[in-house]
């Protein structure tokens, strides 16, 4: 692609990167075959060659956005499946973050757009806001078709609503990664890994991190819990740079401490979506002398947990013959991270049977927080995905990323499709003789 750019418009480096990107790509059209919105809508706009027209425009022009490139970037669910497609390598996600911090600092949203995405801002990424807000919507749920039909944010306020969980973990199950902790190895130390505490998924589902900690200590390695928080991966997809890299920092300096204080083999993450971001902090603070090494490293240590899985010696002491599982790859996961065989592996060493979902490339709507910005769209793709891991015939879901499990699961009760949706780590420490995750049915 030809770009047009003044010399000193390339004075910065995400300009100069950006620039570099853009003539990466050749027009050929393949990412179209593979785009969730283009699959649905048929709008080259609402494609990744569309919208890379778009950015190219925009950013050559060094004009604020418009309300049509607002519109097609915010449709796009950053699932970066493109990018699995893309012959020419062009790496989609750094320029849609690049554009989506263009419109957040040129463009001004109507106040409706505003007060949601602030909201969601402002609440998700911290435990305790989160919590208190999950709590309020309990309250709010019977208010559900009155709130749909406020003008400008009902649908989007509706859609929160119906994500919210009926009734929460208990506070001391979600408070396992409040403070710094280390719960030792049994037996032998084989390892010493540090894991993602996060936001959301302590406040939502803490049994996955419980599973991944009984697991790991089972297993000989050694758990740290830094005490960190939120990685920064919701709001810097939605073009919140300076409050992305304030909790990206956050989260550097926790684990950088923990690097200080003794060998570190990986930085265990159970949210792929967390563990795309956390992988491309290096990139995020390459321009930032202070910070730019502690980030490399932080990077280079970060492993899906079960990435880091697969590297481990595991006896599978209950064999789960015949259970069958419909394994979903959450985007962050197969395109994010790249990550395809490692989970599936896994289960099939632990005696599961595992079944490919069809279309499994494609989205499940989840996205981040795009299933409150996006309702509709992420409703359709929800509604399909749920309807090919039916062709299955499984009797469990298995994904490894909390936002495909909410998602999958609305999902599955609105179609009154009676399938559990858990988290592979659950599954895995079943097998090696944990506790039945608490949505699976009793076995017979």
């Amino acid at each position: 692609m030809q770009t047009h750019f003044r010399p000193e418009q390339l004075d910065t480096p995400q300009m100069r990167e950006s620039e570099k990107l853009l003539r990466s790509c050749v027009h050929c059209g393949f990412c179209t075959a593979t785009c969730p919105t283009y699959l649905l809508l048929g709008d080259e706009a609402d494609s990744p060659r569309g919208r890379i027209y778009m950015i190219k425009e925009m950013l050559e022009s060094g004009k604020p956005a418009s309300a049509p490139v607002v519109t097609h970037l915010d449709r796009c669910l950053s699932c970066l499946s493109c990018m699995t497609t893309c012959p020419s390598g062009v790496h989609y996600m750094h320029l849609v973050d690049h554009a989506r911090a263009h419109v957040e600092a040129t463009w001004k949203r109507p106040p409706a757009d505003r007060f949601v995405r602030a909201l969601i801002a402002a609440v998700l990424p911290y435990r305790d806001r989160f919590r208190l807000a999950l709590r309020a919507a309990a309250l709010a749920r019977p208010l559900k078709g009155l709130i749909a039909r406020l003008p400008g944010v009902g649908e989007r306020l509706a859609a929160m609503l119906a994500l919210a969980p009926a009734r929460l973990p208990a506070a001391q199950a979600q408070r396992l990664a409040q403070a710094r902790r280390v719960i030792p190895a049994e037996g032998e130390r084989k390892g010493r890994v540090a894991l993602l505490g996060g936001c959301a998924q302590p406040v939502l589902d803490p049994g996955i991190n419980a599973a991944a900690v009984r697991l790991l200590t089972r297993n000989g390695v050694e758990v740290v819990l830094a005490g960190e928080g939120c990685c920064g991966a919701l709001v810097h997809h939605m073009g919140r740079e300076g409050q992305a890299h304030a909790l990206a920092r956050a989260s550097i300096d926790a684990w950088t401490r923990e690097i200080a204080a003794g060998e570190l083999d990986a930085i265990v993450v159970t949210a792929s979506g967390c563990g795309t971001t956390i992988k491309d902090y290096g990139f995020m603070f390459r321009d930032e002398p202070e910070w730019a090494g502690k980030a490399a490293a932080v990077s280079a240590l970060a492993k899906d947990v079960t990435e880091y899985l697969a590297t481990l010696d595991i006896d599978w002491t209950r064999q789960a013959a015949g259970l069958t599982v419909a394994y979903h790859s959450a985007c962050s996961m197969q395109h994010g991270q790249q990550i395809r065989d490692e989970p599936k592996d896994l289960l099939r060493r632990a005696g599961f049977t595992v079944k490919d979902v069809p279309e499994g490339h494609i989205c499940c709507g989840s996205a981040g927080a795009y299933n409150m910005l996006q309702p509709e769209i992420a409703g359709r793709l929800r509604d399909r995905k749920v309807g090919n891991i039916e062709k299955t015939g499984a009797q469990i879901v298995a994904t490894g990323n909390l936002g495909c499990m909410t998602q999958i699961g609305q999902g599955a009760a609105l179609a009154g499709v009676r399938m559990p949706v858990v988290h592979t780590v659950e599954l895995l420490d079943w097998a090696n003789g944990g506790p039945l995750p608490e949505k699976m049915p009793l076995p017979a």
